[in-house]
């Protein structure tokens, strides 16, 4: 996994390439201004474009002058440098590349007060105001100055980070930075990428190699991890000859009701794409037909209001919750499991019921995976304002129960007992149709089945899951919930395919 930064760690990650590589300061920036230029010529290639580059006095700003430098070096004739001289203070790599953008013939202009600023005529603007460590809502000649350039309404390349945006912590209720088309960012994601509330400072975000000391940074220790495609395969167990479906695991799947038959045939079908060796869904007696026609491979184990699973140990896997229903009986049910002390996969109305009976969180078996969205997750819990505050809360909350929680959202936030917080980069907004939540439940419940731990289920379920996804959309404008659970065993052989 690849470990992510604060601001601070990426200061020092800078101070230590420097010292130990070694490299001056100065030609780092320049290596970090080529790695953005040969990105944003990927993306801009047509040299006849306009160029507006807003350039502070620090690191950030000598950048931005670089990066200015270079664009001129390939090609590009219109650009023009605006030096925002807000600050007395300025760096002296910011000198050293002032001084050679002062030797070329590049247009620049000095801005001491937005007032000056009238009118912007660019086809792009890029912003190496302000970088990143900022902990405070931008105000006074800042804040004026980035209202001008968001009224610009250009597409905007921010250096980095955008200007006003926290790379770490709780972001601000009213975002007043930079609005850009797209970051690209050095070495490392900013933590706050991955929140919801980034959506405001940033439409999209990429990462460029400087050639940091990796093994440097993987020492650091912010909490967060971003898992990549090589812990997904070397988490996977290829089968082996001479296995059978009691090598698999036997997963019992508690979902579905008379009017959301479709969430338990979703839940099964996941699961028996993912590999459990056998698939049970506890399901209404009315759904009977619809699961025998459409998954015959899938048993059934019909459900009333006076069900109860006799002998839970038996199945490797239980999931309860997709398309389930509140009402008193199956309230009842599920808290007999959860006095059983049997580990539970718990989704969607199992969470709700759990969120009115407060009093049976306390005594979930360890290694139970919970699988909240926002507000399920916030019923849990209580009321967060932010979504920092709110992952920062699943981590203290699986720590102190022993159990893996997977907050849902674009990208997804499992917090094992271990207290770190593993973000998955797969999926993507072609998924966003009814039906993902309960799919994503059987993909871990059939990992579960097949005795993988709690976490490396919801860290392989929460990635193929997404993956899938991914992959569909290459091709679909919109993914639906189905499409993936057939594509699960598609992907998980791709992916230890691998490895041979």
């Amino acid at each position: 996994m690849r470990t992510l930064l604060t601001s601070a760690q990426m200061r020092s990650a800078d101070q230590f390439t420097i010292a130990n590589t070694p490299i001056a300061s100065i030609d780092l920036m320049e290596k970090a201004a080529r790695a953005f230029v040969q990105y944003f010529l990927r993306e801009e290639f047509d040299t006849n474009k306009s160029v507006a580059i807003f350039c502070g006095k620090g690191n950030n700003g000598g950048d931005g002058l670089a990066i200015a430098h270079l664009l001129l070096a390939n090609g590009y004739e219109n650009i023009k440098v605006y030096l925002v001289n807000f600050s007395k203070k300025q760096s002296d790599d910011f000198t050293i590349n002032l001084q050679r953008i002062d030797e070329s013939r590049c247009k620049k202009t000095v801005i001491n007060h937005p007032s000056e600023l009238k009118s912007l005529k660019a086809d792009l603007i890029i912003d190496a105001i302000l970088g990143s460590g900022l902990n405070k809502a931008l105000a006074g000649d800042y804040q004026e100055l980035v209202q001008f350039i968001n009224k610009q309404q250009k597409k905007v390349y921010a250096v980095d980070v955008p200007t006003g945006f926290f790379a770490e912590g709780k972001l601000p209720e009213d975002y007043n930075g930079i609005k850009a088309y797209k970051t690209i960012s050095f070495q490392r994601p900013k933590i706050n990428f991955f929140f919801p509330e980034s959506a405001a400072a940033t439409e999209r975000f990429d990462v460029v190699d400087i050639d940091l000391d990796e093994s440097f940074i993987q020492k650091q220790d912010a909490g967060f991890y971003l898992i990549e495609e090589s812990d997904i395969q070397k988490a996977l167990h290829p089968r082996k000859l001479f296995s059978h479906k009691g090598t698999y695991g036997h997963a019992l799947i508690i979902a579905g009701n008379t009017n959301t038959m479709g969430a338990a045939l979703l839940s099964s079908m996941a699961c028996l794409h993912t590999g459990a060796g056998l698939t049970t869904a506890c399901i209404p007696q009315s759904g009977l037909m619809a699961l025998n026609t459409s998954l015959p491979e899938v048993m059934a184990l019909p459900r009333d209001e006076y069900t109860r699973i006799d002998n839970p140990k038996k199945y490797q896997a239980i999931a309860i919750g997709p398309g389930l229903g509140t009402m008193p009986e199956n309230e009842k049910l599920l808290e007999n499991l959860i006095l059983a002390n049997q580990p539970l996969i718990i989704d969607a109305d199992a969470l709700n019921i759990l969120g009115e009976r407060a009093d049976l969180i306390d005594k979930l078996a360890p290694n139970t995976i919970l699988t909240p969205h926002m507000k399920e997750f916030d019923r849990l819990f209580g009321e967060h304002t932010n979504w920092w505050e709110r992952v920062q809360s699943a981590k203290e909350q699986a720590k102190k129960l022993k159990i893996v929680i997977v907050l849902k959202n674009q990208y997804t936030f499992i917090c094992p007992p271990t207290g770190k917080i593993l973000i998955n980069p797969t999926g993507n907004p072609a998924m966003a149709q009814g039906g993902m939540g309960d799919t994503l439940t059987g993909i871990i419940a059939g990992f579960v089945a097949q005795q993988y731990t709690a976490a490396d289920a919801a860290v392989l379920g929460c990635y193929i899951h997404g993956k899938a996804g991914d992959e569909l959309a290459k091709d679909h404008f919109v993914v639906t919930a189905s499409q993936v659970a057939v594509s699960i065993a598609r992907e998980i052989k791709t992916l230890v395919s691998k490895l041979v």
